[in-house]
């Protein structure tokens, strides 16, 4: 059974969040025509699940990606960001002021920091329960896996948590799950298709593949717009083949997320152009959702800020208004 496949309200859809209509009882998907010639993707920044930003609402996401949920002192307790209790009564009022305008949360595990729940679990049920807990403190059930450095290349840890995400959905059949990886312009590397494919080999049911169009590498010094839109490109195509995808499926199965202003590799910088850019491809590609790395960097650094470990962690490096890019990002 492929991963893809996703069974909501009797119908079975690839990629169900990704497509609109579905052919109930056969398990085929509807023709692409049925869609909306004025599709518009879902914005769903990054935020700081402890921290409010005076930006976070720019652009009016339709979701809020919580960042991030890892383990604490590297047992199987989840917090927020590895420190903070998974209940804490502030991120609590957080996220209920975030989700005041109708907005959702998707909540974050992983990242580039700290340890990955799937890296300090002892079993798949005790991880999926670990999920589970993260959830319900935030009342969703959208679960994102930002897998990137050493826990994308632990072929243990990437096993353990499919046999684990596909429990949670087992118990949980609403969970929607969205895989978070790297990509370069020639597309996923090898040990995110493994990712993909040990979600197959689980029956893990696949949503989004949102792919992080930043930090190529030195050798890349071109435009960053037109690198994220060779990167989604590739990327396209490597969907289809790994879930059995049509062309339009597969583009509704993806979502783009990019480093806002200069990243984390000297001679990177995304601007506003570019976010522009991607927001008319996402649109064209009828894409699930765009995201941005992240609200709290959505503002011109001030004096004394300008340095990029500075602009990377706290503000975009770039001449612009606060909130800027996440008014380009939502068109």
């Amino acid at each position: 059974m492929r991963s893809s496949l996703t069974w909501i309200t009797g119908v079975t859809c690839m990629f169900a969040v990704a497509v609109t209509g579905c052919s109930a009882q056969t398990g085929s998907t509807s023709a692409h025509a049925s869609y909306a010639p004025d599709y518009a993707p879902d914005y769903a920044p990054y935020v700081s699940a402890t921290e409010t930003s005076a930006t976070d609402s720019a652009g009016s996401p339709a979701t809020y990606n919580l960042a991030f949920v890892i383990s604490g002192g590297g047992d199987c307790t989840p917090k927020w960001n590895g420190t903070e209790a998974i209940g804490d009564s502030a991120v609590k009022s957080r996220i209920s002021r975030l989700k005041r305008d109708g907005a959702t949360v998707r909540v974050s595990f992983g990242g580039a920091s700290g340890k990955e729940l799937a890296a300090t679990c002892g079993s798949a049920s005790a991880l999926a329960a670990a999920y589970a807990k993260a959830l319900d403190a935030a009342g969703s059930t959208q679960a994102d896996f930002d897998i990137e450095g050493d826990e994308l290349t632990d072929s243990g840890s990437v096993a353990l948590r499919s046999k684990a995400i596909a429990r949670l959905q087992r118990e949980r059949p609403d969970v929607e799950v969205s895989f978070t990886l790297p990509v370069m312009p020639s597309g996923l590397d090898a040990d995110g298709l493994a990712l993909l494919e040990s979600a197959n080999t689980y029956d893990v049911q696949v949503s989004t593949v949102n792919v992080m169009t930043m930090n190529y590498g030195e050798s890349y010094t071109g435009d960053m717009g037109d690198y994220a839109l060779t990167s989604a490109k590739a990327a396209h195509a490597q969907l289809k083949k790994v879930f059995g995808l049509s062309d339009a499926d597969a583009w509704r199965g993806m979502a783009l997320t990019s480093m806002i202003g200069v990243n984390d590799v000297d001679g990177e910088t995304f601007t506003l152009s570019d976010a522009a850019q991607v927001r008319k491809f996402a649109e064209e590609k009828e894409i699930a959702w765009v995201s941005m790395w992240s609200s709290f960097r959505d503002r011109q650094c001030a004096d004394g800020e300008s340095d990029q470990d500075d602009a990377a962690t706290d503000c975009s490096g770039v001449s612009q208004s606060s909130g800027a890019f996440g008014e380009r990002f939502s068109g």
